[in-house]
């Protein structure tokens, strides 16, 4: 009976640990070329989730796509937002506080220099000649981003 009771224990701390790991980190499929030759088509990278406060310039992220290309959802991601959502993976060219980037001028129609305002980034990516990015359309929601990439799997 004690057996019993010890795996039972076991397994639920396994499954614990497990489901602690799973909303902490996550794993995406690149698809496209904007971020070449960082990251290339079909490379899958590891996804730390981070809260908005931790990004910083010269981070790569994964965020949400727009559904429209014109805006964002406004809900909170959900929980198991990897398998339902679509993702870009660009590298934050400023974040709140930061000067706007002049590449970017145009797309967040703010003038070179100015703050980036709070809760929101611009994003390009590194392949500048393929990606749409924040150069096009303007400065992406930090709620929107659901982690920072770690590294290339496998």
């Amino acid at each position: 009976m004690l057996y019993a009771a010890v795996v039972v224990v076991a397994v639920a701390a396994v499954l614990l640990a497990i489901d602690g790991v799973r909303r902490r980190f996550a794993v995406v499929t690149v698809d496209g070329m904007s971020m070449a030759p960082t990251f290339t088509h079909g490379d899958r990278v590891l996804v730390r989730r981070v809260a908005p406060s931790a990004l910083r310039l010269g981070q790569v992220v994964v965020l949400q796509q727009h559904a429209d290309h014109q805006s964002w959802d406004t809900a909170p991601l959900p929980a198991r937002a990897v398998g339902t959502s679509r993702w870009y993976i660009k590298r934050i060219a400023a974040a709140p506080g930061d000067p706007v980037p002049p590449s970017a001028v145009r797309g967040v129609g703010a003038p070179a220099g100015t703050p980036v305002p709070v809760g929101r980034l611009v994003v390009i990516g590194d392949n500048v000649g393929e990606s749409t990015d924040s150069r096009f359309w303007g400065y992406a929601p930090v709620d929107r981003v659901l982690g920072v990439v770690v590294r290339r799997m496998g």
